[in-house]
């Protein structure tokens, strides 16, 4: 069984008013890179991940979630 990730990207960006250009952007990726995350298509890198949870100033754990 191989576990899936989860993630609030586009929660947390409604919370903050942000579009996925303007996230995107703030952390250094593009727009693309940023909807596939979101949608479950890409799974980012630790780099990525940890930029985003910075940029909203929550814990990883937050943002991202392993399910079965």
């Amino acid at each position: 069984m191989n576990p899936l990730l989860e993630n609030r990207i586009r929660v947390l960006r409604a919370e903050h008013r942000l579009s996925q250009s303007d996230l995107a952007e703030l952390i250094g990726v593009s727009r693309k890179t940023i909807s596939t995350i979101e949608v479950g298509k890409f799974i980012p890198s630790t780099v990525i991940a940890l930029r985003i949870a910075r940029h909203f100033k929550v814990p990883v754990e937050d943002i991202f979630m392993l399910t079965d």
